[in-house]
């Protein structure tokens, strides 16, 4: 029997009319109105996607949004400068730096100048540092939609193994440790990894965010597991992901199509952070 499809746009759509709930609460009963301020700098095109797509989903959930859009040839400094009135702006509670960066910016840089309690992407070394000792924390956007995919979806975490395909800092590495925290036994694969279809085909939960199309095909993967595909890849006129979907289809009990998938989770994430950012402003402003 194939896989059940994992449906990334209906569980988001579910969540965000949670979250437009939650917005009205806080604007009708707190005077507060969740805002997020998100920077792009140049004219990478999947960014400016991205951020319309950002742009959109504020929109639909009520959260107040700007975009500021810097030129490629941008300082250092200027974008630093503006992140440091964005930080002082009470009417922001989350800010975003859309990546990847020109390279003469330091991406570390301009994380770093962000204040953690309006880090709503969750890259911040203090929400990075507090996810890892499992305290209070904005979690990073695509590590927690996966696991929110997950539990909505009735997969049990706790007692599993769970193989992560992919080290990234935005995905790789956080979601191992979401996973870890909710009791899966996890093994992380990357490019130096002897054997990858060994280890895959162990997996009960199989979660890959490498970026090359395709890399896992079905014969990597164990019979019934659940497969999380994080990749999103063109190839030719199509959106493929890092799993071949086809093949996967025959082995896999469940697994999260590309597109529709992962990618709904990670704003709608972003949209979480921001409503969290803006209760605690309206508890510390009661």
């Amino acid at each position: 029997m194939p896989a059940a499809l994992i449906d990334g746009k209906a569980i988001a759509a579910e969540i965000r009319k949670d979250i437009a709930i939650e917005v009205e609460r806080l604007k009708s009963t707190r005077g507060v109105t969740p805002g997020l301020a998100v920077i792009l700098v140049g004219d990478n095109p999947a960014s400016k996607t991205y951020v319309r797509n950002k742009e959109r989903a504020c929109k639909d959930v009520g959260i107040y949004s700007e975009v500021h859009r810097l030129p490629a040839s941008s300082s250092q400094a200027e974008v630093l400068e503006l992140i440091d009135r964005l930080n002082e702006n009470p009417a922001i509670d989350g800010i975003l730096v859309q990546l990847p960066l020109p390279d003469h910016i330091d991406e570390k840089a301009c994380i770093h100048r962000i204040r953690p309690e309006k880090d709503v992407d969750g890259f911040h070394p203090v929400n990075v540092g507090n996810m890892v000792i499992g305290d209070r924390c904005f979690l990073p956007c695509t590590p927690h939609g996966i696991i929110v995919l997950l539990e909505r979806s009735g997969v049990e975490i706790a007692g599993k193994n769970a193989v992560v395909v992919g080290r990234s800092n935005i995905v790789g590495k956080p979601v191992s440790m979401l996973l870890l925290q909710r009791h899966a036994t996890v093994t992380v694969c990357h490019s130096k990894t002897r054997d990858l279809g060994s280890v895959t085909r162990g997996a009960d939960i199989l979660v890959v965010a490498v970026g090359k199309p395709r890399m896992i095909a079905g014969d990597m993967i164990k019979e019934g597991a659940v497969v999380i595909d994080v990749g999103v890849n063109q190839v030719g006129d199509r959106l493929v992901g890092d799993v071949d979907f086809e093949s996967a289809l025959l082995k896999a009990s469940a697994i999260t199509p590309v597109p529709g998938g992962v990618g709904p989770m990670t704003i709608t994430m972003l949209l979480k952070n921001t409503v969290l950012s803006a209760e605690a402003r309206a508890s510390a402003g009661a």
